[in-house]
């Protein structure tokens, strides 16, 4: 069975949010071992200058390069990422379980984004939307479309 990790950067605050990915973590124990690794987000002033950011997006970056195992097929969620649709999606998903990968990382920064050095570690950048959405948000489709994924691959009902 692969192992599918969401590696977040910040908690979900909110208890509907966390319920909602609850939810979707008990629905794809069918197909794989799901697990979400929230990390620490680095503190930043209210108004922090650029270098300030860049010194966050690193240490989260270190922290994030750190929990990626070895050979996984990694992912990061970026604005400047592919679009895919939800069949595509799972075709990669099945597609690196055939090359024979036993995990597949996605990778959700915080809320400057993601050090470059970890977009450079991914195979792939993938976007939600051209739509922005509250970070919370993002978290709980990515795990709904994770699910998506596999159900399309079994040939679930759930996608029509």
């Amino acid at each position: 069975m692969i192992n599918v990790t969401i590696l977040a950067v910040g908690k979900l605050k909110e208890s509907f949010w966390r319920d909602a990915c609850s939810e979707y973590a008990k629905r794809l124990s069918a197909f794989c071992r799901f697990t979400i690794v929230e990390l620490p987000e680095y503190r930043l002033p209210d108004s922090p200058s650029p270098a300030q950011i860049q010194t966050g997006l690193e240490k989260e970056g270190q922290d994030i390069l750190s929990r990626i195992p070895a050979g996984a097929l990694a992912v990061a969620l970026c604005i400047e990422g592919k679009e895919l649709d939800s069949p595509e999606l799972s075709r990669r998903i099945q597609k690196a379980a055939v090359e024979g990968k036993s995990e597949i990382v996605f990778i959700i920064g915080g809320s400057f984004g993601l050090w470059e050095q970890v977009k450079a570690r991914t195979e792939l950048r993938l976007s939600m939307s051209p739509m922005t959405f509250p970070h919370q948000l993002a978290r709980v489709m990515l795990c709904e479309q994770i699910y998506r994924a596999f159900s399309i691959a079994a040939n679930t009902k759930y996608h029509k």
